[in-house]
């Protein structure tokens, strides 16, 4: 993927931030379509086939809603994107499953009781981390190994979804450097190799979230756009802001995003 069909890149001159930054969604752009559909679409499909319970986890809780999320759905390619709509409705599957075979987006359903917790998702591209240990857990502990966010997100993150309008979805962009271009990554995080940058690659997470009007359940999507750090170069800046964002970050976050002693790197690919 060339720097100029790369949708998003989010590093900045501000360096590194452990922020929501959230942005109204528009529902038109709740999912997003792109060229590699249906590479995508295929690669969901045996990953379902032949590793369901890796990527698939629904509790009971979450099935109502879930059956919402596929309608709503199919209603946005109704609406949106008609071309793609699919011709029937009908599904054996759980809704969940059904919703995320149309969509590049992998799907999580969050209902509330005592606290947010995961009742239902399709995650087929992980980024190093696990389904199977997240489902019937809260935000704060699906979250827990995350440097700093128990501090600096846990509050807003609920006072957002607790706030949460159906008319009013958000958005907000994610990124990170790996050493694995693959979409399907439940592993642990690595750390990267410090001394080379061809083996680098740029993971851009687009997330959003939005409360469904029935169920009054949370659904929280994720499209991943990846290429490697090298075909970004030529992009203004890219290498200089990557660089503040990587040597900015805390130490024990630098630990665990793989990203320990790599800045020299940035550094001699800038000179």
């Amino acid at each position: 993927m060339s720097s100029g069909s790369f949708p998003y890149i989010p590093v900045d001159a501000r360096g590194w931030r452990l922020a929501m930054g959230l942005r109204p969604l528009e529902i038109e752009r709740w999912l997003e379509v792109d060229a590699h559909r249906d590479e995508e679409l295929a690669l969901k499909a045996d990953l379902l086939a032949t590793r369901p319970e890796v990527v698939v986890a629904t509790r009971p809780e979450g099935d109502a809603a879930s059956a919402e999320l596929y309608d709503e759905v199919l209603d946005w390619f109704a609406r949106y994107a008609p071309d793609l709509a699919p011709g029937t409705k009908e599904t054996s599957e759980h809704p969940v499953v059904a919703a995320a075979r149309l969509v590049q987006e992998d799907l999580c359903v969050l209902v509330r009781s005592d606290a947010w917790r995961l009742q239902a998702a399709c995650v087929c591209f992980p980024s190093r981390w696990t389904l199977a240990t997240k489902i019937g857990r809260t935000m704060d502990q699906i979250h827990e190994p995350i440097p700093g966010y128990a501090e600096s997100l846990s509050g807003p993150t609920t006072g957002v979804f607790d706030r949460l309008k159906p008319e009013r979805p958000f958005w907000r962009l994610n990124w990170t450097v790996i050493d694995d271009p693959s979409l399907h990554q439940p592993h642990a995080p690595r750390q990267l190799s410090p001394d080379d940058i061809d083996q680098w690659f740029f993971r851009v997470e687009r997330q959003t979230i939005r409360r469904l009007a029935l169920s009054d359940a949370i659904v929280f999507t994720i499209h991943n756009y990846v290429a490697a750090v090298n075909d970004l170069r030529d992009t203004p800046e890219f290498l200089e802001h990557l660089l503040l964002g990587i040597e900015g970050a805390p130490t024990d976050m630098q630990e665990y995003k793989g990203w320990v002693g790599v800045a020299h790197s940035l550094r001699e690919a800038l000179s």
